[in-house]
């Protein structure tokens, strides 16, 4: 049976929008206190990572992200409040749409297909000895 889960993406007008890959980069900034650490665990390069902290920074009246500049000892960035403030509205606006939506969630469930069978060519091939 399938797993039904819902994706939540906030649409901000013409070409801006704050969904869970921006606010899972957040969160990973905010817990290693650098756009690199946050990309590296993301799996995402850092040029991709800053360019979607730019995003985010331009799209809002206050920036979500402080960076520092690196130096001797290194640079760093940090959530600023407004930052910390939007990962906290969104998981509010995410919880609440899960809570409306879970009721339809088993009938969606129950009414998909099984997944097909692998097939031969599609089997993972064991790892030579």
């Amino acid at each position: 049976m399938a797993t039904a889960r819902l994706t939540l993406r906030v649409d901000l007008g013409e070409d801006r929008a704050i969904g869970p890959g921006k606010v899972r980069l957040l969160e990973a900034i905010r817990d290693t206190g650098s756009i690199t650490q946050a990309g590296i665990a993301l799996g995402m390069s850092y040029r991709r990572a800053w360019l979607l902290v730019d995003d985010m920074n331009n799209c809002f009246h206050e920036p979500v992200i402080a960076a520092q500049a690196g130096g001797r000892h290194g640079g760093g960035a940090a959530l600023t409040p407004f930052g910390k403030r939007l990962i906290d509205q969104y998981s509010a606006i995410e919880a609440e749409a899960h809570a409306a939506t879970a009721a339809r969630f088993g009938a969606l469930e129950a009414a998909c297909k099984a997944p097909p069978e692998p097939t031969p060519a599609t089997k993972p091939r064991a790892a030579p000895l």
